[in-house]
């Protein structure tokens, strides 16, 4: 992008393997809204499902591309095809599974989280409670380093290509980390992604050199506030786990996951009043009550997902276009 073009973010939260695939919906339609390539922007941020987006974008993978992959088509064309990626292997299934080891997965982070109450989400402080997850996320990495062989960055080069931050949660503190920005610990992108995608009781976490990290939507869904005061003139936000109207479930389940969102959705707002005071222009996707039908209640429910991604390229240009009168 040239110097007088607008600083501009895509931030993508976490949701699971739907999340991430309704996701690729709302990216592809801000595509055409903005009429550019979602690789133009100047910074890439990713939580969980939204992690691997980001990264994927940052390393060449085309929204065409991504529509193939999640939509369970082959991939043609570039760092994708011919890579064979089965969300279900990935993933280990629609199910935690059950723990190797019965004990708190981060007592030291639980403590804390005791007794300092009130200083870090619910959220962190409950996943130091849970026993290690059992499942690998090997397949994950796999993934991110065929698209970079070399675990190297993207790095953003006169605009060329997006830079890239990656939302994972140190395991003992309970205190985000964002992988990618100056300061932050050295890792490879791989890890970075993985880290950013170990959920509590579900995945095994990651160690990288000596600190262990977690699923960075135990501390925030989407982590919009990380882009606050960073200079950026418009911020686009996917948020998987948030939404714009409920559907009005009739099961419990169903219902106590709307009320998640609803928390969710409230936190979201927060985050962005705070990038907004920072001077910055935020647009906000989140799914509609006919994406959460076609979700459900299980966000790793790997076969909905060619459901979703269609539900999503319809319903998403909707959402997007309805705010981008505010550009003008």
């Amino acid at each position: 992008m040239h110097s007088d073009q607008p600083r501009r973010a895509i931030v993508i939260g976490g949701g699971g393997v739907l999340g991430g695939t309704w996701a690729v919906g709302a990216l592809s339609a801000l595509e055409m809204q903005l009429g550019m390539a979602a690789s133009e922007v100047d910074l890439l941020v990713g939580t969980s499902a939204g992690s691997v987006l980001a990264a994927l974008v940052a390393c060449g993978v085309s929204t065409a591309e991504l529509r193939q992959e999640y939509g369970q088509e082959k991939v043609t064309s570039g760092p994708l095809a011919g890579y064979q990626w089965n969300p279900v292997r990935a993933t280990g299934g629609s199910r935690p599974g059950w723990p190797r080891i019965l004990r708190p997965g981060s007592p030291k982070l639980f403590g804390t989280g005791v007794f300092k109450w009130g200083e870090l989400p619910l959220t962190a402080v409950l996943s130091g409670l849970l026993p290690p997850g059992a499942k690998s996320l090997e397949r994950v990495g796999h993934l991110i380093d065929a698209v970079s062989p070399l675990g190297e960055w993207a790095q953003n080069s006169q605009g060329e290509t997006p830079a890239v931050w990656i939302v994972a949660m140190d395991y003992e503190t309970g205190k985000r980390v964002v992988f990618g920005r100056a300061g932050a610990p050295h890792a490879s992108l791989s890890e970075a992604v993985m880290s950013s995608c170990a959920i509590p009781g579900w995945f095994t976490p990651i160690v990288i050199g000596d600190k262990t990290y977690v699923d960075g939507g135990a501390v925030s869904a989407t982590s919009v506030d990380v882009v606050s005061h960073e200079g950026f003139d418009e911020v686009y936000v996917i948020a998987p786990m948030s939404l714009t109207e409920s559907d009005h479930p009739k099961s419990l389940t169903a219902k106590l996951e709307r009320q998640w969102r609803n928390v969710v959705a409230r936190t979201a707002d927060s985050e962005i009043s705070q990038v907004i005071s920072g001077g910055a222009q935020v647009f906000l996707a989140s799914p509609t009550a006919e994406d959460l039908t076609a979700i459900g209640t299980n966000l790793m429910d790997s076969t909905r997902r060619k459901l979703v991604l269609e539900t999503s390229l319809r319903t998403s240009p909707r959402t997007w276009s309805q705010q981008f009168g505010e550009l003008g």
